[in-house]
């Protein structure tokens, strides 16, 4: 059998009652964040133009489009917006293996099929979970060459979450979930490039899009060949190397990588530079430092860290949350850095923008993305010779700090105001959210965020 027929088998025959507990919270909480990210971007000037494309064409009105007054719109045109949303601000998931975000696409495709299929809450639950984990399968086994080496964006992985999401949802059998598997490897494409401007968050979009579009067309009967996945000049020899192809489907069920692998993002941001931040703060604050002292500011990492340095002085949202040399600069000077320290106001800063030339990086021998992938150690040096250093392995909300309920509700209460939901509106989704697996239908968790 092929590898997307062993994925599919496994997934249409697992349901709510295999997860455990807090694979079942996990979901929730990818839920959650998700939703919180998309308040934060749903102003932004990118949605605004998809959600004036979306408005010309009419369709079943199926899908609620978060924080929206309007009608409900076609399943993939929703899932593709709130994507976007949540992609666009920076704010949502990481998969610590794969460099890819599954829990925006898994979610949003997953709220958008469940409300089409009329699911209920542990439905869209189990749908998400299994969506994760075939994103994270299939995608560990290409990084980090698809991007290191293809120069490929991270949404030729996440698209896997959406199709197997709406799959799930709008229960194809085993059959045609191979067949919508194997469409998704072969119509997904993205330029790591972009990821430099907001052409970044269009990459969402298109995955959840793309996704839903291929699960669609297997269901009407649309067939592929099911190997596409790892045929000679298949999905995984074009983005990977060296793949493990038995590795993929082994050990199924074992454990789920929503849980041992996502991790969250308590700041905006780059998940890479997150540890760093916190050292960096630690760092600042144990001398007191004053930025006007500071001769030179030295980060050791991993080598993914050389793309955060081109971002010296940066001018744009884009740049902002890719720049290692602003992150490092705002720590200093604010000794903090939380959600609004990515408002251009702030990245203007003059007194940051002064430090920013003071950072240097040093890729430390022996630590790659495998062994070290998102930590280091940031050394302040005074111009009177002092020093002051601290190391952070890996940042909070990750797997190996573990992410509490506390933290999400934080989040999601300091972003949701950016949706302009009223507060009782913004308190009620919370609450669901934490009772999704009680709910009969999910759309009484997307009438919660409608506008």
């Amino acid at each position: 059998m092929s590898v997307a027929g062993k994925l599919a088998e496994f997934f249409v025959n697992t349901s709510f009652q295999n997860l455990q507990p807090k694979v079942v919270e996990h979901a929730k909480i990818a839920i959650a964040n998700t939703i919180a990210s998309a308040a934060a971007g749903s102003q932004k000037r990118s949605v605004d133009i998809i959600r004036m494309q979306v408005a010309e064409r009419k369709g079943s009105e199926e899908s609620t489009v978060w924080f929206n007054s309007g009608p409900k719109i076609y399943v993939s045109d929703a899932a593709r917006l709130n994507a976007m949303m949540s992609d666009a601000a920076a704010m949502d998931d990481s998969h610590m293996k794969c460099y890819a975000h599954p829990g925006t696409i898994a979610v949003s495709v997953a709220l958008a099929a469940g409300e089409r299929a009329k699911a209920s809450g542990k439905d869209v639950l189990c749908a998400i979970v299994e969506g994760y984990e075939a994103a994270g399968r299939i995608g560990e086994q290409i990084s980090p060459t698809f991007t290191e080496q293809r120069a490929m964006h991270n949404c030729i992985i996440s698209v896997f979450a959406g199709t197997v999401a709406a799959a799930k949802l709008l229960r194809l059998n085993v059959k045609q979930m191979t067949y919508a598997i194997a469409l998704s490897a072969t119509s997904m494409g993205g330029l790591r490039i972009a990821t430099n401007n907001i052409t970044r968050e269009y990459h969402a979009g298109l995955s959840a899009m793309q996704g839903i579009n291929a699960v669609l067309a297997a269901s009407y009967g649309y067939e592929a060949d099911d190997n596409l996945l790892e045929a000679k000049a298949g999905y995984f020899e074009t983005y990977g190397e060296n793949v493990d192809i038995e590795a993929v489907t082994h050990g199924l069920g074992e454990d789920w990588d929503i849980v041992t692998d996502m991790a969250l993002k308590l700041i905006p941001g780059v998940h890479g530079m997150h540890a760093l931040v916190e050292a960096a703060i630690n760092a600042a604050r144990a001398g007191n430092v004053d930025p006007a002292e500071v001769e030179r500011i030295t980060v050791a990492g991993p080598p993914h860290l050389k793309g955060c340095m081109r971002h010296l002085h940066p001018r744009d949202y884009a740049g902002a949350i890719h720049s290692l040399p602003y992150y490092m600069a705002a720590c200093i000077v604010d000794k903090e850095f939380s959600w609004g320290h990515v408002e251009m106001e702030k990245v203007m800063d003059p007194v940051i923008g002064g430090l920013q030339n003071r950072v240097v990086l040093q890729i430390e021998p022996g630590r790659s993305p495998a062994d070290y992938p998102r930590g280091g150690t940031v050394t302040i040096r005074t111009k009177r010779g002092e020093e002051y250093a601290d190391t952070v392995d890996w940042p909070k909300g990750s797997p190996w700090r573990g992410i509490e309920w506390s933290d999400v509700d934080a989040k999601y209460r300091a972003l949701l105001p950016s949706s302009h939901l009223p507060e009782e509106r913004i308190e009620r989704s919370l609450q669901l959210l934490h009772e999704l697996d009680t709910l009969r239908d999910i759309s009484q968790l997307t009438a919660a965020l409608a506008g």
